[in-house]
């Protein structure tokens, strides 16, 4: 197998790194790898650029918006704009709920739905945890009781990024309640200012205000914003998750941090010259870059693999990337705040102000604190392990 880029694709990396580069605005600019989460300005103000270009929606197909990309293309666009880094097109909208719709929507529900999903016009939040169903997420207990032309949904999710500025959330809800667990639930869209719907924060060990707790009392959801057929909302979550994990090695968002700590090492003085001339750290960065680059080859063998078997499938080998590019992303982060040492610690961006060496450090601590939950959400290590051993090795 040739895991080399061809002259085309090598030329794409060059177009999407020269587009970065002149049009990724300033001010988003000056933040990029010193904070854990972009705001949601920043956000839809780059999504919104790059939709403009027909690259917002990098893995939809032609027909649904999207800019045909092939799977190596993909590959190629994430990972430079994880690299830079950039703020990610919403990966609740694109990677999720939008192939959701288009592949198993109805044709009323693509037209109303995919273009707002593509141009950003309309936020989503994902549905699915519950306090008592994360990691066995089958054993969500959020009812949906269908009454005329509506469903009256009533229960809680948790851990629900970005909800606190979403206009809809995609949620799973359980309409059979005397179904096996895996059956008997649906996929509904939700207008998140239906009356009945309570957001509030959960503040995170970084300091932010990413995840919280939606509660749902008596919320009415048309049956129009169903998608696909009641009570096989779980084959919908599958596909939907395996999308998710195909593009979650983040290989890209690694590199940026391994290379940032170097850059922050250089400048870091010892008794024997710079932090670089250490034994220790640099054999730390070397393990790295070649952990990252192992994950690399693995993630273009699983893309080439997906690309000859070309059935739509969910590839149980995408767990071994979650698996291992969570690590990657949690010993990054590790590195750099080791580099940063004590200009690192604040989480209060306004320090960078002080100057003396908190600017270059910025957002260190978060970033290391946001990153153990890396090996948590999308699935946790010890579920991609699961899967690695039934999916890959038949155990």
């Amino acid at each position: 197998m040739d895991l080399s880029f061809s002259p085309e694709e090598i030329a794409f990396r060059d177009e999407v790194r020269a587009f970065i580069r002149d049009n990724l605005p300033a001010d988003i600019r000056a933040k990029a790898g010193r904070v854990a989460h972009f705001d949601k300005a920043d956000v839809v103000a780059w999504h919104r650029i790059l939709d403009a270009r027909g690259w917002a929606a990098s893995h939809w197909p032609r027909e649904h918006g999207g800019p045909g990309f092939s799977p190596v293309q993909r590959y190629i666009f994430m990972e430079e704009m994880l690299r830079a880094p950039t703020p990610e097109p919403l990966s609740f909208n694109i990677n999720m709920v939008g192939p959701v719709v288009y592949t198993f929507g109805s044709d009323a529900q693509k037209a109303r739905f995919l273009p707002r999903i593509r141009s950003l016009d309309w936020w989503f939040c994902q549905g699915f945890s519950e306090p008592g169903a994360g990691s066995d997420l089958a054993a969500l207990r959020t009812s949906a009781r269908r009454e005329g032309d509506e469903y009256i949904v009533n229960g809680q999710k948790i851990w629900t990024s970005t909800a606190h500025v979403a206009d809809w959330m995609f949620c799973l809800v359980r309409t059979d309640a005397a179904a096996k667990k895996q059956e008997g639930i649906s996929f509904l869209l939700i207008d998140m200012r239906t009356p009945g719907i309570t957001v509030r924060p959960i503040i995170t060990i970084d300091g932010a205000h990413h995840t919280n707790e939606v509660f749902l009392d008596d919320v009415r959801v048309p049956l129009a914003n169903r998608i696909g057929e009641e009570n096989k909302g779980w084959d919908y979550a599958k596909f939907l998750l395996g999308n998710e994990r195909t593009g979650i090695a983040r290989v890209g968002l690694s590199q940026g941090r391994v290379s940032r700590a170097v850059s922050l090492a250089c400048g870091i003085e010892g008794l024997d010259g710079s932090l670089t001339d250490d034994q220790g750290f640099r054999r730390r960065v070397i393990d790295l870059e070649i952990e990252l680059k192992a994950l690399e080859i693995t993630a273009l063998r699983i893309i080439d693999r997906q690309r000859r078997r070309n059935d739509g499938r969910p590839d149980p080998a995408s767990s071994v990337l979650k698996l291992r590019g969570a690590e990657t992303q949690q010993a990054s982060a590790q590195l750099l705040l080791d580099a940063a040492g004590r200009l690192g610690a604040p989480l209060d961006a306004d320090l960078a102000a002080l100057g003396g060496g908190f600017a270059e450090a910025q957002g260190a601590a978060a970033i290391h604190l946001g990153a153990r939950a890396a090996t948590i959400y999308g699935g946790s290590s010890e579920i991609q392990k699961n899967i690695i051993a039934k999916g890959i090795l038949g155990l």
